[in-house]
């Protein structure tokens, strides 16, 4: 009985195998001669890329935790800018009071 190759595909060399059958470049029997992949694994490749390739061209979804970080990146910048204008108004009014001799 023949040893069975334990071998992990990352998603980049699937599509690239697949994508070279479905251009014409090579026929399937080639590439899975090649890679030693049977039909059936090779098809079910084609068949996954097939069914999300419509997925590729949609705009991701920012997820709640994205979403969230961003509202409060939002927020930090209006304190932010908040803070400067109180600090500058503090030393504007400091500095009046000096000059007009109040200390109060």
């Amino acid at each position: 009985m023949a040893k069975r190759k334990n071998r992990k595909w990352t998603a980049k060399t699937k599509a690239e195998l697949v994508l070279s059958v479905l251009a014409g470049e090579r026929s399937q029997a080639e590439v899975c001669r090649e890679h030693e992949l049977s039909a059936g694994q090779f098809s079910n490749w084609k068949q996954q890329l097939l069914a999300n390739a419509d997925k590729i061209f949609e705009k991701p979804n920012q997820s709640h935790e994205q979403t969230e970080i961003a509202e409060l990146e939002r927020m930090v910048g209006r304190l932010t800018m908040q803070l400067e204008i109180a600090k500058k108004a503090s030393s504007i009014l400091t500095s009046s009071s000096h000059k007009n001799g109040s200390w109060s």
